[in-house]
């Protein structure tokens, strides 16, 4: 039976100039983004506070992962001149931090790593201060990859573990979580001045103490940053189904219990997503108080 959402995740749609301008420059560029891909619930918030994270390397995923809203099939080859256009829209909007991820890219040698980079590059190129986060795949574990990322020196590099180890099977079909903890730990070795950061979705089955173990498995990866948020299947009768919705009396004590545990910073909520105020998330980063 499916459970009527509680009133803090009834979310109503604001449209207003600053998202129908959001719209319209992403139309004109041709540029997807992950906030309409994945049916995320804060599009009005985000489009209207000009944010948005750009989805690249196109709108088809190689994997099935069975919570998420991103269509599957097979990609078409890369863009070439996608990259440039990201920096573009992302120079029209105005944006001070830009955050892009893609689609898993299985079928590319390098699982689209040169595209991330160039894209940095880009970026870099027409806004020197931005700052710019990306939100890679697992790049099937690859080192290789992973540093062709690195090199063009992103101020964050984000990887999701998505759920706690018990439920992969279920939930994250063709990943491994200690495959993604390598890939947080191997980015900070390669990087140290770099902040690394993860998500957990809750509400899937997991215990709390589950998510504590997760949490401290981050810790251990070096990860800096943490996002936890409830889980909301994108489609009823195709998505991994919804077990229990959190309260926010919850998602504060996994905020405190992350704290504890030494992340710089833990964004936590209902309605948090990965790149959820981003900006204000490196803001907190950057004035932890570190030694």
């Amino acid at each position: 039976m499916k459970q009527p959402r509680p009133p803090w995740l009834k979310v109503r749609l604001r449209l207003g100039e600053d998202f129908e301008r959001l719209e319209a420059i992403l139309t004109r560029w041709g540029l997807n983004t992950i906030c309409r891909e994945a049916s995320c619930p804060n599009i009005g918030e985000c489009f209207n506070h000009k944010t948005a994270t750009f989805l690249i390397l196109g709108d088809r995923c190689t994997r099935g992962c069975s919570f998420c809203g991103v269509k599957r099939g097979i990609p078409c080859p890369p863009d070439p001149g996608e990259t440039k256009r990201v920096a573009q829209a992302i120079k029209e909007i105005g944006l001070t931090h830009a955050v892009i991820t893609s689609v898993t890219r299985d079928d590319l040698s390098d699982g689209g790593a040169m595209a991330f980079a160039q894209t940095i590059r880009e970026i870099k190129l027409l806004q020197p201060d931005a700052v710019v986060e990306v939100l890679i795949p697992d790049l099937k574990g690859s080192k290789e990859s992973l540093s062709i990322i690195i090199k063009a020196r992103p101020n964050i590099v984000g990887h999701n573990v998505e759920t706690v180890p018990r439920l992969y099977p279920q939930v994250r079909r063709g990943a491994d979580y200690k495959r993604s903890l390598r890939v947080l730990k191997t980015a900070k070795e390669l990087y140290p001045v770099m902040a690394t950061k993860s998500g957990l979705m809750v509400g899937m089955g997991e215990e709390k103490e589950e998510v504590f173990q997760a949490m401290d498995d981050l810790r251990a990866a070096d990860c800096d940053l943490l996002t936890v948020g409830q889980y909301l299947p994108p489609a009823a009768d195709s998505n991994f189904s919804l077990q229990r919705y959190y309260s926010p009396s919850e998602f504060q004590a996994f905020f405190e219990e992350g704290m504890k545990r030494g992340f710089r910073w833990v964004e936590s909520g209902p309605l948090v997503r990965s790149s959820y105020h981003a900006e204000q998330q490196w803001e907190n980063y950057l004035n932890f108080p570190c030694g």
